[in-house]
């Protein structure tokens, strides 16, 4: 049998978690408990997390089981809680850090059982090699999970073909594949192999196993125009209903927000394809420091929301170096008070269905697997969600580059005709602003 002692950070990230070790004993340091108890008030994810492990422990107490001798858990493990048995060490018990306290529960665990693996499953990486550096073996509750950013699918691929083939395609408007490595709405660039500059641009349609042409987009969108193959892949899929997730990754400058909200306003406002546009993103760090900002719930909000802002008064035409893109002299207010655009803090959209929408998460690399899971599952009928990051500029400290939500939806989806996925390599805010990225 193993032992999994569980940090609070697992239970937060997932209540499920206690299910998840098979027919092996988990372990509940009873500081996890007192640290859960502080949240349980609150009206965000962690708030609603928190409430939950309460109930399920009070479940498994109903049940008959003692959590103080292992409740029976349906998969044949038990759930223990556990105090510290050891006299704890000067500095520790002067402190009463409670990652000290839960790390020392561990160590009992382990001692108690020198025959039997012990476990210490926690997500917050600095705890992990405190927990080695007392010789526990430490983990990562989704290390299986990880994603390789090397590896990660990027939605394009090219393809060596003769030169008829790629006539063919532009004078049909498709070409029939029958390879099997292609995936979903893959991103196709035929190249003629006697000439390379004779090449053409597709999408892989699945269903049909044929390659089709991109949508033409010789007005622009909202008065944006791609600049390069990724961005003309990227508005493609934006403009396509038939597919209802798309995941947009690059780093910082590749106009992944500019793209979601340039496409969210045609479909809403010129096509009325959707009733709203509703755009949102994670707030890290909330909590506290909100608190202490003045004003109203919207101006303590401005701060993250700002590039929102920012980006839809571009649109708009409010920008000096583009005033003459179609809305001059019209705000973004003027849209949201005609109901076409809602922006809101990620936190009011779980726990609602949301039909008929064009919902844009961004910044969604900073969201757990389990957050996004939550929060695509809210999709109503005939919506359309949009998820936009950069997987190297994580703020919250539970998830990485490799472990993230936007990732794992990334790999999830890439065989579901409904989803799509593009990643934009080349950033096209500014020449400074390029330059900056690639040299520092």
């Amino acid at each position: 049998m193993k032992h999994f002692v569980l940090d609070t950070n697992i239970l937060i990230h997932d209540p499920g978690a206690i299910f998840q070790f098979g027919d092996n004993e988990v372990v509940l340091p009873i500081y996890v408990l007192e640290e859960v108890d502080q949240f349980k008030k609150e009206a965000s994810e962690r708030g609603r997390n928190s409430r939950e492990v309460a109930r399920m422990l009070d479940k498994l107490r109903n049940g008959g089981g003692r959590l103080s001798e292992g409740a029976l858990l349906p998969n044949g493990g038990r759930l223990r809680v556990a105090t510290v048995e050891r006299a704890v060490p000067r500095t520790l018990r002067e402190n009463q850090v409670a990652d000290y306290l839960i790390l020392m529960v561990a160590v009992d665990v382990r001692d108690a059982h020198p025959n039997d693996p012990t476990i210490f499953v926690t997500k917050d990486v600095n705890l992990r090699i405190r927990a080695d550096a007392l010789g526990l073996t430490s983990v990562d509750l989704e290390a299986e999970e990880r994603v390789s950013l090397e590896e990660l699918y990027s939605g394009m691929t090219e393809i060596q073909v003769t030169g008829a083939e790629v006539d063919t395609f532009f004078g049909q408007g498709s070409l029939e594949l029958t390879r099997a490595d292609l995936h979903a709405n893959q991103y196709v660039l035929l190249r003629d192999a006697e000439s390379p500059s004779h090449s053409a641009l597709g999408r892989f349609d699945k269903v049909q196993g044929k390659l089709v042409q991109l949508k033409k987009i010789r007005d622009g969108v909202w008065g944006i125009r791609p600049r390069n193959k990724e961005q003309h892949c990227a508005l493609d899929l934006l403009l396509s209903d038939d597919i209802k997730l798309i995941t947009l990754v690059g780093k910082a400058g590749t106009g992944k927000t500019m793209l979601a909200l340039a496409a969210g306003l045609q479909k809403v406002v010129e096509e009325n394809t959707y009733s709203k546009m509703l755009v949102s993103r994670p707030i890290f760090p909330l909590g506290r420091d909100v608190g202490y900002l003045p004003g109203d719930l919207e101006q303590k909000l401005n701060p993250w929301m700002q590039p929102i802002y920012d980006n839809v008064e571009f649109l708009m035409g409010l920008s000096k170096s583009d005033g003459k893109n179609g809305q001059k002299g019209r705000s973004y207010h003027e849209l949201i008070d005609m109901g076409f655009i809602e922006i809101e803090p990620l936190t009011y959209i779980r726990g609602r269905s949301i039909p008929n929408q064009f919902i844009i998460v961004d910044e969604a690399q900073n969201l757990t697997p389990h957050e996004v899971k939550t929060i695509i599952t809210r999709v109503g009928e005939s919506t359309k969600i949009v998820l936009t990051g950069d997987p190297y500029q994580i703020d919250n400290p539970y998830v990485d580059a490799t472990s993230n939500g936007l990732t794992t939806i990334v790999e999830k989806f890439k065989d579901e005709a409904v989803a799509g996925h593009v990643t934009l390599s080349k950033g096209e805010r500014s020449a400074l602003a390029e330059l900056a990225s690639n040299l520092l």
